[in-house]
């Protein structure tokens, strides 16, 4: 019987463990590539603002952070940086800095959506006509699939 028991939990153990591995690893895998960093560059020389991702925020650990700077101008939003891989990232502009997810959630529904984030070495989105730069002061990397924080830019 105890033989038994060992087998279902060491299979439950490594079913667990591959299945989270496979959450993590998936998004890396199947990520497109990430612009060079002279088109981003380039990108980013019409910027009105420029934040780099705040570093050692309470929403910060192993598996989420971001690095690097932001660049926000009429034509979009450029990264030039790193973050942590994971899947479903949105970028948001909030109407103030956050630090952690406790933090986003009374914002969110203020907050409004730029776009996906596919890639984990830097990433161009478009800005819509319609969103205000100067009605936000942050730019958020958030986790919609786990509801959690990843970085964070104050640019104004």
């Amino acid at each position: 019987m105890i033989r038994w028991f060992r087998r279902i939990a060491t299979h439950a153990v490594a079913l667990g463990l591959g299945f989270g591995l496979g959450i993590y690893l998936l998004p890396i895998l199947t990520a497109p590539p990430s612009p060079d960093a002279a088109t981003l560059s380039a990108m980013a020389q019409d910027a009105r603002y420029t934040a780099a991702f705040a570093q050692d925020l309470r929403g910060h650990d192993l598996l989420h952070w971001g690095e690097g700077t932001v660049s926000l101008g009429p034509g979009g939003i450029v990264h030039e940086g790193r973050l942590a891989p994971g899947p479903d990232y949105m970028v948001y502009l909030v109407p103030e800095f956050v630090e952690h997810e406790d933090e986003f959630a009374p914002l969110k529904a203020q907050s409004v959506v730029v776009g996906p984030v596919k890639t984990f070495e830097g990433f161009a989105l478009d800005l819509p006509t319609d969103i205000d730069l100067d009605a936000y002061t942050t730019v958020l990397v958030w986790c919609e699939a786990f509801s959690e924080f990843i970085a964070a830019a104050e640019y104004r």
